[in-house]
């Protein structure tokens, strides 16, 4: 029997409309453009539905019969997309081991495609179980259905909240692209500011960022993850490394910096992989009963459906007819996509056959599991704190040594054209996985905003799959972009390139080690081990502070983070989680006092700003890609040299002091 629902259904208003979905699918450039870029840099992805609701709301107000669920249709569109570059999690990779020159574009777009439709199908059956019959919180989805319900255009103040939240988000759009383009393009602000000491033949790094778009990234983590992070530098930068070049000093004439970027990249960064590889695993372990019996009842539930024509338009999916069809059709395109990535390795057929098949039912039954693991924690966790590079790591892992166990690694190790064929093969098939997890952890967040404001769940079903066909368009330019005009660490598309600006890409760099190390028996297993054994005691941790109520905990996946990422990424993550835990304290006088609705706005214009700094910064990113990429120079529009670089540093030292005086003193005045 179907809860009751909680907005009454508003069959007189339009949904999906043709300019919803052109508006939606603008919407969604903007927002994956940003989102590659940002995941290319720091590893991290930002849920782009409160913007594109309040963009939405802003923009169809201009037609004068804008409503609540049209409004709902065209961020549920661009949020899907947005969610589906987290594909650049892993293939990076592909670029880095050297068997892609590129992004090939129908590969890059078929793999994305597909696995996100994919992820949309395979959470469909979910949806009653978990959106409507279950008590998970859904906190993106609550989020964005409170915004669209404070924009809705049949209320008197609607307007006028939704200019102040448009205003928002383009106020921290211009001054992070301002600052990113004097930083970046100009090169007069300095990206970072770091402190080196050695003591006898320990070395010691004080790191600081300055990074808008991270500091947004950080205020929206809030402030357990952000401490977790900075336990995870201090490990690093405090312990790790400086024990190490105790134990192996640097031979003379090596500065400092060197020797100790060289030790964290070969060495520490492994125990990161440790820390973030185990604490997946114990999410997925705590999380796997509750799935297992939600995915049950949910196909109980699925099989008592009759036709849906009886049901009211608030709870009817897409037929199963349909969703057959539809599942057929993109299975179909995997398995063409996965034949055309081998193909020119010349196998044999009855290999290349067996191939095609073993990656197509990794992706289906692995895929589906992931989808129902991936839709509880988005609800119990939200999609911003749920693990998707922790799920590639063991996609990668099991996928790896699927095919070792199939015994045709030799075959593939000798294919023409490529050595490492194995682990181009593994990444491929792990991209279809991350793409399925991504987009089924949005999906269902999706479905609870369109279920709280009376939306149709089979429209919105409809413009989630458009969202992955439009966001997987435009991913590939967006990468094949990036990549020339920045490259990425120890992959540099032309000789002469500075090495400094090319980007991280965490996850992928990770991904790839762990896939290579497993196919050619190079793995670091002595750093990994003493990650596992960091993640473990900090689980143990975590369970005993969990069972004190204690209010202060310690997220093994963040610390893990911390201890990978570059450490001017994450103490610039670090900056923006303190400033949202002093709003926090703000917050909760001003509630305290009574002030309830002051509190409200300037949570709400938090959320918007940040969402501008990420945007504006990512945006930028993206154009000096272009114009780096049009010149053939690393710094086309710079106005110094490098001995400008030390006054640079202290200058963007400054400039980030002052955006985050700028930024408190914003929020402040919403209340």
């Amino acid at each position: 029997m179907s809860a009751s629902h909680p907005a009454s259904a508003q069959y007189n208003m339009a949904e999906l409309t043709l300019r919803g979905v052109i508006l939606g699918a603008l919407i969604t450039i903007v927002f994956t453009a940003s989102n590659v870029y940002l995941g290319l840099k720091v590893g991290l992805t930002f849920s782009s539905a409160i913007p594109a609701a309040v963009i939405s709301m802003a923009v169809l107000r201009l037609f004068g019969s804008a409503s609540i669920l049209e409004n709902n249709m065209v961020q549920t569109q661009a949020s899907a997309a947005g969610t589906l570059s987290a594909v650049i999690f892993i293939l990076p990779g592909l670029v880095m081991i050297g068997h892609w020159q590129g992004f090939p574009y129908w590969q890059t777009f078929g793999i994305c495609a597909a696995g996100g439709m994919l992820g949309v199908l395979f959470t469909i059956p979910l949806r009653r179980v978990m959106v409507v019959q279950s008590e998970l919180p859904y906190p993106e989805g609550l989020a964005a259905a409170e915004i669209l319900r404070v924009g809705n255009a049949d209320t008197a103040d609607g307007g006028d909240d939704v200019r102040k939240g448009l205003n928002d988000i383009w106020a921290g759009s211009i001054v992070s692209a301002a600052v990113a383009l004097v930083t970046g393009g100009f090169r007069l602000l300095s990206e970072g500011l770091n402190v080196w000491a050695g003591i006898g033949a320990a070395i010691f790094r004080l790191p600081l960022g300055f990074s808008l778009a991270l500091l947004g990234a950080g205020y929206l983590i809030g402030i357990v993850a952000g401490v977790a992070v900075l336990i995870g530098v201090i490990i690093s930068w405090v312990f790790a490394v400086p024990i190490l070049s105790m134990l192996t000093p640097a031979s003379p004439g090596t500065t400092l910096a060197a020797y100790a970027t060289g030790l964290w990249g070969s060495q520490v960064r492994f125990m990161g992989a440790g820390t973030i590889g185990v604490a997946a695993v114990w999410t997925l372990i705590t999380l796997f009963r509750p799935m297992v019996a939600g995915v049950r009842e949910s196909l109980r539930s699925r099989s008592t459906f009759d036709d849906g024509s009886e049901r009211p338009l608030t709870d009817r999916d897409l037929p199963v007819r349909a969703i057959a069809l539809i599942g057929v059709a993109v299975m179909a395109l995997l398995t063409l996509i996965f034949s055309v990535f081998l193909i020119d390795a010349r196998l044999s057929l009855p290999l290349l056959c067996g191939l095609v098949a073993m990656s197509l039912a990794f992706s289906c039954v692995f895929g589906f599991l992931v989808a129902a693991a991936c839709g509880y924690m988005a609800g119990l966790v939200g999609s911003s704190s749920s693990p998707i590079s922790g799920i590639g790591i063991i996609a990668m892992i099991l996928v790896s040594l699927l095919l070792l166990a199939s015994g045709s690694v030799d075959h593939l190790l000798d294919a023409p054209g490529s050595s490492k064929l194995p682990i181009a093969l593994a990444i491929f098939v792990t991209a279809a996985i991350i793409a399925i997890a991504a987009i089924a952890n949005d999906n269902l967040q999706d479905l609870k905003t369109g279920w709280l404001v009376g939306a149709t769940p089979y429209r919105q079903q409809i413009a989630l799959l458009i969202g992955c066909v439009v966001g997987a368009a435009v991913i590939s330019p967006i990468l094949e972009l990036l990549y020339n005009a920045y490259g990425f660490v120890g992959a540099l598309p032309r000789p002469g390139m500075d090495a400094s600006h090319a980007l991280a890409a965490p996850q992928a760099t990770l991904m790839t080690a762990i896939a290579n190390g497993i196919f050619m028996h190079q793995l670091n297993w002595t750093m990994i081990l003493i990650g596992v054994a960091i993640g473990a005691l900090l689980i143990v941790i975590d369970i005993v502070l969990e069972k004190r109520g204690s209010k202060a905990r310690v997220p093994a996946l963040a610390v893990g983070l911390g201890i990978y990422l570059p450490p001017s990424v994450g103490m610039a993550l670090v900056a923006g989680a303190l400033i949202a835990w002093g709003l926090q304290l703000h917050l909760a006088k001003r509630k305290a006092s009574g002030d309830k609705a002051g509190a409200g706005r300037i949570e709400r214009r938090g959320v918007l700003v940040t969402s501008g700094l990420i945007v504006g910064e990512s945006l930028m990113g993206v154009i000096l890609a272009a114009v780096i990429g049009a010149t053939g120079r690393d710094d086309p529009l710079a106005l110094v040299g490098a001995g400008f670089a030390p006054a640079a540093q202290w200058l963007g030292l400054a400039v980030f002091a002052l955006v985050i005086a700028w930024f408190v003193r914003r929020l402040l005045k919403a209340a």
